[in-house]
């Protein structure tokens, strides 16, 4: 057993681990500071990295006096609910290969409302994707697919929305990345703003020959299309699409049973970008650590704003 488990070298291998290495509020702190500052503590206010450690757990800045929690602007600011429920949390939602649902988390916490698991499941779900990540490179699939059983509003189509992929082929011919968004409707020049956000330039796009789509010749990219429509099997014209567009689909089905309200499939698209990106990961616990080490740099996102998002469909213009 590890005493004191380090950031970047240390991960749970089981829940029972997990246990052994954060039982108390003060080994969590600890874990989190490794994360929030890895070349230690710098001060919000002034920058400085002399600090004192007050007997209340916070960090004070020797230079300005300004006392600092660690959970402070993160998705754990000012919870009142003890860390180590907060890692179990992220470990069970990371250790299931295909995730659980905001009742599953409630059922292995405990937690007395369903409100509460929901709340923490969205906050979580903010943490999986970094803005910052890289962009998909080299020859990458482009195209859309209809979701349907999304509770339908202004940028439904019918009772479906339209969700934009694009997937990555990495040197051995196999799937890499996937990005994922929901659109405001199906077949719009939106898709090739989706692809300038998250495709870098010089790649090979390849598609279904779309005319919206003729556009990316023009944005720097080499532009690969077999027009969809003449084609004896679709599914063969863009297998990675395809392939992607089915695997979430079945996953919105058996982890979220189609539960998803259309302001919020962004959010559910983001999770799913986290497990497919993830999927060849041989540790477990090397996953519970990326989460943890995004929701520390994750905004807290308290409850009125999920319950109310300004808006479910991205803007990539």
């Amino acid at each position: 057993m590890t005493a004191n488990p380090v950031r970047g070298v240390d991960y749970p291998s089981t829940y029972q681990q997990l246990l052994e290495w954060f039982p108390d509020n003060q080994s969590c702190l600890e874990y989190l500071a490794g994360l929030r500052w890895p070349e230690g503590f710098v001060c919000p206010n002034c920058g400085q990295q002399e600090f004192w450690r007050t007997a209340g757990g916070l960090w004070m800045c020797r230079a300005c006096g300004r006392r600092t929690s660690v959970t402070a602007g993160t998705i754990f600011d000012r919870t009142r609910t003890p860390l180590s429920t907060w890692f179990a949390a992220i470990w069970f939602l990371t250790s299931q290969k295909n995730g659980l649902s905001a009742l599953g988390l409630q059922r292995v916490l405990g937690f007395g409302s369903y409100e509460t698991a929901w709340a923490w499941m969205h906050k979580l779900r903010r943490a999986m994707v970094r803005p910052e990540r890289d962009k998909l490179s080299g020859i990458v699939e482009l195209d859309e697919t209809m979701v349907g059983g999304v509770t339908a509003g202004h940028a439904g189509y019918g009772d479906k929305v339209a969700v934009m992929i694009a997937i990555e082929h990495n040197e051995t011919r196999r799937l890499g990345r996937v990005r994922l968004a929901a659109a405001a409707h199906p077949g719009t020049t939106q898709l090739v703003d989706f692809a300038a956000a998250v495709i870098e330039p010089g790649s090979t796009i390849r598609t279904d020959g779309a005319r919206t789509l003729r556009r990316l010749a023009d944005l720097g990219y080499r532009h690969e299309f077999t027009l969809g429509y003449s084609a004896p099997d679709k599914a063969s014209v863009l297998p990675g699409v395809h392939l992607v567009a089915s695997l979430l689909k079945r996953w919105l089905i058996g982890t979220l049973h189609f539960r998803v309200e259309e302001q919020h499939l962004p959010y559910y698209l983001d999770e799913y970008t986290f497990r497919f990106n993830r999927r060849n990961a041989k540790s477990r616990g090397l996953l519970f650590y990326r989460l943890l080490e995004q929701a520390v740099d994750t905004s807290p996102h308290p409850l009125k704003d999920l319950l109310r998002p300004e808006t479910g469909i991205p803007d990539f213009t």
